[in-house]
């Protein structure tokens, strides 16, 4: 799991501050969006500067970055300044920062629209691909391939992932249960043991419903698996394996948009690591499975 006390490491900062957005204070997030949107910038600011480009005090300067795991911001200062280095242009020359992080323009230009939220997705599953700890993923699907049973969270957007891991989880062989009904999923979670595991998907890793069904899984001695776009949230304490999706939400919700992308593709890794896991039983199943489903379409 990671540690939420500790600085990102290099070449993660960026995915630190999207992951740290869903559960800032509105002074927090507006300290966060102005690194996001000019870190290169941002790096030659005192720490004044930045509280004045911010619109808040300098006392939340050093709070927000104390909780992004730096001793003070002069810390944050040079990380900033390391990842500006190393970025050969951020986004590219003819992708704007503000483009990428910036909230959906009422009335926009269509082609803008659509534009933005390709830009979204795309660096919300490349941040994500970036930070992924190998390691931990390959804790997490441990965790799936050897349960006996394995429960699948997720309410609202956060459902749509939790279906994508119980449809996949299903085909490689693994009993899985989708629950996305608050009281579905507590009560599933109330029968859990030592042995199973809890699949739990919630982007702000604050979601009430599915964080109390993480707490009874683990509390059941289950091994829960998180998928969350806050790495410090509730949710990721509660968890015994974080995997950590970048992508943020917009007053358009665009950053839903992101977050689901880089959920998916989250799943989708979870997934494929069971599948090395497992080995020929899998192969075996998704034969099966594949021959069932075509077989029932007709396919030729």
């Amino acid at each position: 799991m990671p540690n939420p006390g500790a600085p990102p490491p290099p070449g993660a900062l960026r995915t630190h501050l999207l992951g740290a957005l869903p559960g800032a204070t509105a002074s927090g997030a507006r300290v966060l969006r102005a690194l996001l949107d000019d870190p290169a910038g941002a790096a030659q600011l005192t720490v004044t500067g930045l509280a004045g480009r911010a619109g808040t005090s300098e006392a939340t300067v050093v709070r927000t970055a104390r909780a992004l795991g730096f001793a003070g911001y002069p810390q944050l200062r040079l990380a900033l300044a390391a990842a500006a280095g190393g970025a050969g242009g951020g986004a590219g020359a003819d992708e704007p920062i503000a483009l990428i992080t910036g909230d959906l323009a009422e009335g926009g230009d269509l082609g803008a629209v659509v534009a933005t939220l390709a830009a979204l997705e795309r660096e919300a599953v490349t941040a994500t691909a970036a930070a992924l700890d190998t390691a931990a993923l390959a804790a997490a699907a441990a965790a799936l391939a050897g349960a006996r049973v394995v429960d699948c969270y997720g309410v609202g957007v956060s459902a749509l992932v939790a279906r994508h891991v119980d449809l996949g989880a299903s085909r490689l062989g693994l009993l899985s249960r989708l629950r996305t009904e608050p009281h579905a999923a507590l009560v599933s979670s109330a029968l859990l043991r030592p042995g199973d595991a809890a699949l739990v998907v919630s982007h702000s890793g604050r979601t009430r419903e599915v964080l109390a069904a993480a707490g009874r899984a683990r509390e059941r001695g289950a091994s829960v698996v998180a998928v969350t776009g806050s790495a410090t949230g509730p949710l990721a304490r509660t968890a015994e394996h974080v995997l950590v999706a970048a992508g943020r939400e917009t007053a358009y919700r665009a950053g839903a948009t992101a977050g689901r992308a880089s959920a998916l593709f989250l799943a989708d890794c979870l997934l494929a690591a069971v599948a090395q896991r497992l080995g020929a039983p899998a192969v075996a199943a998704l034969r099966a499975t594949y021959e069932a489903v075509g077989e029932r379409e007709g396919r030729r």
